[in-house]
């Protein structure tokens, strides 16, 4: 095809598709409108690499901005997109201009979940979703610096390690009973909460913010629903994120937090498809007809998926979802979803920070494997886990069986 394409949204998504659509070979224009004002950029690096001063802004660029010039693809950056008319095939700008599609691939990311409470707005009270709010959040850490950390899910504790790492007394406030509650085992969550203990990390679980005090307009604390307070000099929220779909509702797409698309990206309009953190789409390995993966790989399969499908290529099929946390020397990998599971195995030992733990189905087929500094189990649990294999839990939990002479045996039909 020799169309062109517009794609809505800057970050690694949309600049994985313009790459994997030049592969694929399409040689039409291709033009990026991205509201930041970096070419698409990595992540995962803002709240580690990046916060302890470990990553230059060359560093967290998925490709030098010029390989764009060399694949002829467009950058509009610093660029905000006010609408899509999907019947004329448009998308306005919101300095006025239009872009005329005859494909539109919508890569808009995520939004953050906002806490409402009062003071939030309060100058320290700070989020981290873009590199300019890393910017920020890694301006205020220093030695002895206050900070407390509202949400304890990945992006909350990864934050926590890097600020413990460079001097900072932090706070976790958590309103579940535990850490990681709506992502990981329960082992899981008494690792890390075990492991920031030890780091100097406070914990507050169970607990609610009411609101942050202010003076002059400046954070000087949190409060907590039972009544408790908490000076800091700078907070960071993350209490999760939803999917980025309000351009899409608007242009009459079908949404359910996240744009819903089918095994190829498509949307419910033909001439549009949607990747990455803002979509809502099919895990057939789980028999999920939708859900929303926020994750590096989810962007890179989709990327490819929608690129193939707009090039008339086979179609690429879809992975087992994978995911990965750093957090001080702990390397977290996560293969596989935690669907179905009638048992749970801890293999090694979570004490010296090396252990994996295995969801199994009553059939004993492999759902999901969470393996901390447990390379090879991740690895062995991808073929596993795609493959739906069949795993005898006691022979699991015996660690003196290597990783690869666990036996494993095909489902039966």
């Amino acid at each position: 095809m020799n169309d062109a394409v517009v794609i809505v949204g800057g970050g690694h998504a949309a600049g994985a598709f313009a790459a994997a659509l030049r592969q694929a070979g399409h040689t039409g224009p291709v033009t990026i409108v991205g509201a930041e004002p970096l070419a698409p950029y990595q992540r995962p690096p803002l709240s580690k690499a990046w916060l302890k001063g470990e990553a230059s802004s060359d560093d967290l660029l998925l490709r030098p901005e010029s390989f764009y010039a060399e694949k002829s693809v467009t950058l509009r950056l610093s660029t905000r997109v006010s609408g899509i008319d999907a019947t004329a095939r448009i998308v306005t700008l919101e300095n006025g201009e239009s872009l005329a599609y005859e494909q539109l691939v919508i890569a808009t990311g995520s939004r953050l979940r906002q806490l409402d409470v009062p003071g939030v707005r309060s100058q320290g009270v700070l989020e981290l979703r873009t590199a300019a709010d890393a910017e920020a959040i890694k301006a205020r850490i220093s030695q002895g610096v206050r900070m407390a950390i509202v949400g304890g899910g990945y992006v909350g504790l990864e934050v926590a390690a890097s600020a413990r790492s460079l001097g900072a007394e932090v706070t976790v406030i958590e309103r579940e009973p535990r850490l990681l509650a709506r992502v990981a085992s329960e082992p899981l969550s008494a690792f890390f909460e075990r492991r920031h203990r030890e780091q100097g990390v406070q914990l507050m679980l169970g607990a609610t913010v009411s609101a942050f005090d202010a003076q002059d307009g400046r954070l000087t604390g949190v409060r907590l629903a039972n009544g408790r307070s908490l000076a800091c000099d700078v907070a960071v929220v993350g209490i999760g994120a939803l999917g980025e779909d309000t351009l899409a509702k608007a242009a009459g797409l079908t949404c359910s937090d996240g744009i819903v698309v089918d095994e190829q990206c498509r949307t419910s309009d033909p001439h549009i498809h949607a990747i990455g953190d803002c979509t809502r789409r099919p895990v057939p390995r789980y028999g999920l007809q939708q859900m929303r993966l926020e994750s590096v790989p989810n962007a890179l399969e989709q990327a490819r998926q929608a690129a193939a499908d707009l090039c008339g290529k086979p179609a690429v099929k879809s992975e087992v979802p994978w995911f990965w946390s750093d957090q001080y020397d702990v390397r977290l990998q996560i293969v596989g979803l935690p669907v179905d599971v009638a048992q749970r195995v801890v293999r090694g030992d979570a004490a010296a920070g090396k252990f994996a733990v295995y969801h199994l189905d009553a059939q004993g087929r492999l759902q999901c494997v969470e393996a901390v500094n447990a390379p090879a189990e991740f690895v062995a649990a991808r073929q596993w886990a795609g493959a739906s294999m069949v795993l005898d839990a006691a022979r699991i939990a015996d660690a003196s069986i290597a990783v690869k002479d666990i036996p494993v045996k095909a489902p039966v039909a």
